[in-house]
């Protein structure tokens, strides 16, 4: 019998367990989602009055996301890298280098075909199997030893692909970020005010994103990022923080320490679009596809529960999809078929797909 990994059995047991918080909170979300004040019309949510009249930055800004050397995580990264590619001189993009800060501490085999630079995972034990908490150390050690052209950064993920071209959203020192429904500190201010003391100001200050997808000047991250490390560990060594922020602590530990360097995020609502329950990819510029798609051959959402046709990146956690994956049925989304017609360009175009990292 082939012996299976104890990496895949920790990840299939993640995978299983923020699948079940994604199901729980897209549930709560989509029920209450009315009492959400935003003007669908318009992408901008907030923007500080001083900037309302300006352009943006103009400047370019570096592509920059942490990866492990896990299978899981490398087929991800080269779908994505294979976007970037195609994306990157696309009009209006402002789109540097790119770079996967690979935090497993060694060299894999994707050196070659991705740029990337390697750092030092957590000490051993100190993550508690929180693989991400290991994102802003693995920043911290890249901001000090890497040479950056480009002015500013925008820290992103290995499941987003590049839909539209993306120009640099940010505003002098003012970065611009994704808001996330489930980001609620005004909700949590009884454990928010463990790290942000009333004397720093409202809770209201902190913003409902985490570090990712957002557009930085790079020596503004370079001032939050060790606080937005250690705010990371204080936070997971306190059990009732733990427990009420469970797999979004880090992004909560992002918000906090933007908040205590004074930064503000323009909230950008066309920063991204996260199928299945995004219908429409429109003119947002990345597509996240962090959540299971699962449909009956009606083309309806069986969300929970595994459809007759589905797409869910945690089906693949210890090697790549398949190329020409099959296409969702009708009257699925379009977001969806979009989603699967990219991994399907990309997968058809990378070399060795079929045959890297399959034992």
């Amino acid at each position: 019998m082939k012996r299976v990994s104890p990496l895949f059995l920790v990840l299939l047991v993640l995978g299983s367990l923020f699948a079940a918080y994604n199901l729980l909170t897209m549930i709560i979300h989509y029920k209450t989602s009315s009492s959400e004040n935003w003007d669908l019309s318009d992408p901008i949510i907030r923007m500080p009055e001083n900037l309302k009249e300006g352009g943006g930055s103009n400047s370019k800004y570096h592509v920059a996301l942490t990866a492990t050397d896990a299978p899981y995580s490398q087929w991800q990264c080269r779908i994505m890298y294979y976007w970037y590619k195609k994306v990157q001189d696309m009009p209006r993009s402002d789109m540097g280098k790119f770079t996967r800060i690979l935090h497993s501490g060694k060299p894999d085999n994707l050196m070659e075909e991705i740029p990337t630079v390697v750092v030092d995972p957590l000490p051993e034990g100190l993550d508690r199997g929180y693989i991400v908490l290991n994102r802003p150390w693995a920043f911290v050690q890249w901001l000090e030893k890497a040479t950056i052209d480009e002015e500013y950064i925008l820290m992103a993920e290995p499941d987003h692909v590049f839909v539209n071209s993306l120009p640099n959203l940010a505003h002098g020192n003012h970065p611009a970020g994704f808001p996330f429904f489930y980001i609620k500190p005004a909700e949590h201010e009884h454990i928010i005010r463990k790290y942000y003391p009333k004397d720093k100001g409202p809770v209201t200050d902190i913003d409902p994103i985490g570090n990712s997808p957002v557009i930085i000047r790079k020596s503004v991250l370079e001032e939050i990022s060790p606080t937005w490390m250690n705010v990371s560990l204080r936070m997971k060594d306190d059990p009732e923080t733990d427990k009420e922020f469970g797999w979004v602590l880090e992004m909560y530990a992002y918000a906090v320490a933007s908040a205590l360097h004074g930064v503000r995020h323009i909230l950008r609502k066309d920063f991204m679009v996260q199928p299945p329950w995004d219908l429409e990819v429109g003119k947002k510029f990345i597509i996240h596809y962090t959540y299971g798609c699962d449909y009956n051959l009606k083309g309806e959402l069986t969300y929970g529960k595994i459809g007759e046709w589905r797409f869910d990146k945690r089906s693949y956690l210890s090697g790549p999809p398949p190329r020409n994956l099959s296409l969702p049925p009708p009257g699925v989304p379009e977001s969806v078929v979009r989603l699967v017609k990219m991994v399907n360009e990309a997968t058809a175009n990378i070399p060795n797909w079929d045959t890297f990292n399959r034992g």
